[in-house]
C-alpha cells in the first residue's frame, strides 16, 4: 500500500467521479482551527451547535446541495473550553436540510463507528451540528484520519509531511439492511473476493441469493468501476438494494488498514485471482458468507471500542505506569484498610466486657 492509494480513497477524490452511482452528500472544508478542536482531550461541544432552528430554515438554501463551501473559524473565540463556530454550524444545518433532515457524517476516509456507544439511538444517524461533533469527538477512527492516515504506507517518511485538506462530508440517511451490504477486493484491477459487510450475522436469503448477488456485483464492477478507478489494487464497499440495483459506498485501501472481513489480508495479497472452471476461464473472485447461525456475535472490529482507554491499557500491558498506578493505589487501600482494621479492635476490646 502506497501514500498515493491512500490518497486516492479520500472522499472528495473519488466522489465527483462516482456521484451518479453513490449515495447523495455534501463536502464541507474543515479550517484548521476545527482540526485541532478534534484533537483536543475531552469532549466539549461548541456553543449553539445543537439543533436546527427555525431562522435557519427559513434562509435561502438555493444551489447548496453538493457543493464546497469554504467555511471560516471565528478568531474571537474566547478561551478553549466552550468554542465556537458559528459559520460551520451554519452550513452544517444546511447541507442537513438539503439532505432530508438526517444524515450520515465522515471524514476523508473514515466514519466515526467506533463511537456509536455514545449516541442516543447507537447509530451514525444525525440531525444537528452537535450530534456530528460529539461522533467526531469520540472516535479513534477519527483520530486515525487526523494523525496516521499513512501509518501503514511503505513509502510514508514521518520525517516529511503530507498535506492533505480534511472536509466533513455529510451523506443522505438511508436506512440500509447489513445484510445486502458488502465488501469487495480487487487486485490488479480485478476482482478477486466479495465478503459478507456485517460478518458477525446471519442471514439466510445470503446463501439463497449467492449465485445472483455474485453476478450482480461483477456486472455493477465491469460496468461502473473498473478501469475507472485511478488505483489497481483497492477495496470498495456496495449496497445491493434488491436485484440489479447496487449503490456504491466507498473506497479503501487495498491493506491490513481496511479490514477483511471474512477474508485474510495474507491470502487476498498473495493468492491470484480464483478461475472459473467453464472454457472460457472467467475469473470468478470468491465469495465469502456466514453459512449458518452462531448467535449473536459482537463485531471484533469494535469490541475494544465504548470501553475506557485505561482498562484497555491495563488489559493489554500496554501501559506500565498505570499498571504501577494501580498496584500502588491497591497498596495503599490495603494499608488504609489494615489500620482501619488495627483501631476498629481496639475499640472493640476496650468495649467488650469479656
Amino acid at each position: 500500500m502506497k501514500l498515493d492509494d491512500v490518497l486516492y480513497c479520500s472522499f472528495t477524490a473519488w466522489y465527483p467521479k462516482f456521484s451518479h452511482i453513490t449515495i447523495k452528500s455534501c463536502v464541507i472544508p474543515l479550517p484548521q482551527d476545527f482540526l485541532d478542536y478534534l484533537n483536543e482531550d475531552g469532549v466539549v461541544l461548541p456553543e449553539g451547535s445543537t439543533g436546527v432552528t427555525s431562522e435557519d430554515s427559513n434562509q435561502n438554501d438555493d444551489n447548496l446541495e453538493g457543493e464546497d463551501l469554504d467555511v471560516i473559524w471565528d478568531s474571537d473565540t474566547p478561551g478553549a473550553m466552550c468554542p465556537k463556530f458559528l459559520e460551520l454550524d451554519s452550513a452544517v444545518k444546511k447541507y442537513i436540510k438539503s439532505l432530508g433532515g438526517v444524515v450520515f457524517p465522515k471524514l476523508n476516509w473514515s466514519a466515526p463507528r467506533d463511537a456509536t456507544w455514545i449516541a442516543f439511538d447507537h447509530t451514525l444517524k444525525c440531525k444537528s451540528p452537535s450530534d456530528i461533533y460529539l461522533l467526531l469527538k469520540s472516535s479513534e477512527f477519527i483520530s486515525h484520519d487526523l494523525n496516521q492516515p499513512f501509518l501503514y504506507c511503505e513509502d510514508w517518511d514521518s520525517k516529511k509531511e503530507v498535506r492533505v485538506a480534511y472536509h466533513l462530508v455529510l451523506r443522505k440517511w438511508l436506512n440500509v439492511h447489513p445484510g445486502y451490504e458488502f465488501r469487495c477486493f480487487v487486485k490488479n484491477n480485478n476482482l478477486i473476493g466479495i465478503s459478507q459487510r456485517n460478518h458477525t450475522a446471519y442471514y439466510d436469503f445470503i446463501g439463497k441469493e449467492r449465485d445472483d448477488i455474485i453476478f450482480d456485483i461483477q456486472d455493477f464492477y465491469a460496468d461502473h468501476i473498473h478501469l475507472n478507478f485511478p488505483c489497481q489494487n483497492y477495496v470498495f464497499d456496495m449496497y445491493r438494494q434488491e436485484q440489479g440495483d447496487i449503490l456504491l459506498i466507498d473506497f479503501n485501501p487495498f491493506g491490513e488498514v481496511t479490514d477483511g472481513l471474512l477474508f485474510d489480508w495474507t491470502e487476498l495479497e498473495n493468492n491470484d485471482p480464483l478461475k472459473g472452471t467453464d472454457s472460457e476461464s472467467i475469473k470468478v473472485p470468491a465469495f465469502r458468507y456466514v453459512a449458518k447461525s452462531k448467535g449473536v456475535q459482537p463485531d471484533p472490529l469494535l469490541t475494544n471500542y465504548g470501553v475506557p482507554r485505561d482498562i484497555l491499557d491495563l488489559a493489554s500491558g500496554t501501559d506500565h505506569n498505570k499498571l504501577i498506578d494501580l498496584l500502588q493505589l491497591k497498596r495503599s487501600q490495603q494499608e488504609d484498610g489494615s489500620s482501619s482494621e488495627d483501631e476498629s479492635d481496639v475499640q472493640v476490646r476496650q468495649t467488650d466486657p469479656r
